[in-house]
């Protein structure tokens, strides 16, 4: 019996150590794998149904293609405080310095000759003609009309030609080049005082007025006459008294800009004869040497205008006598020009002439006409866009550009 019961114990302890090896080993199989030292990715779960797309191949990346998580961003530092810099001041243009105007006229000798080529030419090509009949004089005398040397000053060469011819009995080139060249410069004249007045006499600055229409050059002619005195040595202070064309008072400083000059204007639109005053005032003030006033380019037709101008000059003289007053003139306008010169003469007293683009155009004999007809010389001439190219008018070099070397 108790050998039974012993049996009986001993089966169940082995039923008991088998069924607990069974399970230890049935959760040994549920462990999970051990990790891999290669991370694998996981793709997403596919749709299902509709929702279903075409899978895409999509090349797998290695653990060097794909680097290392972001670093995190470091902490924003306090932002470095600067030091507020001062501005530089700008710096002052570079002044230039126009060309001596002693001698200018015969360097832009060779673009006068150009012009007035035809002129000169042609008055010698008929002055050598084997027989020097009426017909040939009166070619010699058109050829002067066309030049709009004018109808008196033309007879006159025409007159005083025939006789020396005659009675000399000069026939070589170079005998009838210097007859030519003599009865011309005779016929521009030697005699006139050519030199543009900028001295008052008194402790005040020489004031010099500048009129003309619109479109002869006026206010360029200004800025080009105060480099000329600058050249010269000279202080000069600009007033722009054109204020109905906007752009004349920043035309007028820019040129006196360039060489140091001051510019006094004033609103546009504003009165000229209160501008005008003032930059004499400022001018004395200063004590400059001269003062040029750009006027308004008046149209010769409109009366009210041309009393205006009459009105900025009695303002000006109040200060003082005005020492010059320069009617500008375009050379090219011809006989319109004379027109023109009347009518300024009647309200100012023109004491001076300046001819503009007289390399533009082959009617030089303007000059003799312009003379005549006011009585007043040519003073300056203008002969190229250049900012030097005004010149002081020579007689001898204006002939010898007319009928060349």
């Amino acid at each position: 019996m108790e050998f039974v019961i012993l049996a009986v114990v001993i089966a169940l302890v082995a039923v008991g150590v088998i069924s607990g090896l069974v399970v230890s080993g049935r959760k040994k199989k549920q462990l999970p794998p051990a990790p891999s030292s290669t991370p694998t990715i996981t793709p997403p779960e596919p749709h299902v149904g509709e929702e279903a797309e075409t899978p895409r191949e999509e090349p797998r990346r290695t653990v060097e293609e794909v680097g290392p998580p972001p670093a995190e961003a470091p902490a924003e530092e306090a932002p470095e405080v600067v030091e507020a810099v001062e501005p530089e001041a700008p710096v002052a243009p570079e002044l230039e310095v126009p060309e001596p105007t002693a001698g200018r006229l015969v360097r832009l000798r060779a673009r006068l000759a150009r012009s007035q080529n035809s002129l000169g030419k042609g008055l010698l090509t008929l002055l050598s003609r084997d027989n020097l009949d009426e017909d040939t004089w009166e070619e010699i005398e058109e050829t002067l009309l066309t030049a709009d040397v004018g109808v008196a000053p033309t007879q006159e060469l025409v007159e005083r030609l025939r006789e020396r011819v005659r009675v000399l009995g000069t026939r070589t080139p170079e005998g009838l080049r210097a007859l030519l060249r003599e009865e011309l410069i005779t016929l521009v004249g030697t005699d006139f005082d050519r030199a543009v007045k900028t001295e008052s006499g008194l402790d005040t600055p020489g004031v010099v007025m500048v009129v003309g229409v619109n479109g002869t050059g006026k206010t360029t002619t200004t800025g080009k006459l105060a480099r000329v005195l600058v050249a010269d040595g000279r202080s000069v202070v600009l007033g722009a008294a054109d204020t109905f064309r906007a752009a004349a008072a920043d035309q007028l400083q820019t040129w006196g800009e360039r060489v140091g000059a001051r510019t006094v204007r004033g609103p546009e639109g504003g009165d000229p004869a209160s501008i005008a005053f003032d930059a004499v005032k400022e001018g004395i003030a200063e004590g400059a040497d001269v003062v040029l006033i750009d006027t308004a380019g008046r149209l010769h037709t409109k009366t009210g205008l041309m009393d205006e101008l009459g009105k900025v000059k009695r303002v000006v003289e109040k200060h003082g006598p005005l020492d010059e007053v320069l009617l500008v003139l375009d050379a090219t306008t011809g006989q319109n020009g004379l027109v023109q010169a009347r009518v300024f003469a009647e309200v100012v007293d023109i004491t001076g002439i300046v001819l503009t683009k007289l390399d533009g155009t082959a009617k030089g004999g303007i000059v003799v006409a312009v003379q005549r007809e006011l009585g007043v010389p040519v003073k300056l001439v203008g002969l190229g866009e250049g900012p030097d190219d005004l010149a002081p008018f020579e007689p001898e070099a204006f002939v010898d550009a007319l009928i060349g070397d």
